[in-house]
């Protein structure tokens, strides 16, 4: 079972169902994944999303990524990759997958420049950070840029949103 928790930490954020938004952006992360049978797992798989301000993005990619700036996703993996495939092999039945931050002034900026609904792009940065949850990773190499983004534009378009890296 897969369960994600949503915090909207900043009242700047505009009225939307960000719960259903983010649970349906995990799954179809996940789902693209090698992993996306524990979905369906008697096992809790949870995911927790923060939607949150620059300023508190800023500190934690200051304190845990060492670089002094806002961005607009982080994600804080508690889930070694190699122990994905063990997963359900789990004895207390429930998991944090891990947790995933976003900023809102820079993902708002993002979504403008992008032409996306803010919505739509929150997503897609939720399902970026699911996959960097699950060890995928863009800055390792091209062959691992190029696999990341694939599972990235297959779960935007299940979600039917436009490619994120299209043109």
């Amino acid at each position: 079972m897969l369960t994600t928790e949503t915090d909207v930490a900043s009242p700047a954020w505009p009225a939307a169902d960000w719960e259903e938004l983010a649970a349906a952006a995990v799954a179809a992360a996940l789902a693209q994944s090698p992993w996306g049978g524990l979905a369906e797992s008697p096992i809790d798989i949870e995911t927790s999303i923060r939607l949150t301000d620059d300023a508190e993005v800023h500190g934690l990619n200051r304190q845990y990524r060492g670089k002094d700036k806002p961005t607009n996703v982080l994600s804080f993996p508690m889930v070694a990759p190699d122990l994905l495939d063990s997963l359900a092999n789990t004895d207390d039945g429930e998991v944090l997958l891990g947790d995933i931050v976003v900023a809102l002034e820079t993902s708002a900026r993002e979504a403008v420049e992008k032409a996306w609904p803010l919505a739509g792009y929150v997503q897609h940065l939720i399902v970026h950070g699911t996959l960097h949850l699950l060890g995928y990773d863009h800055e390792t190499g091209d062959a691992d840029a190029n696999a990341m983004e694939a599972l990235e534009s297959a779960a935007c378009r299940s979600l039917g949103l436009p490619d994120p890296y299209a043109g």
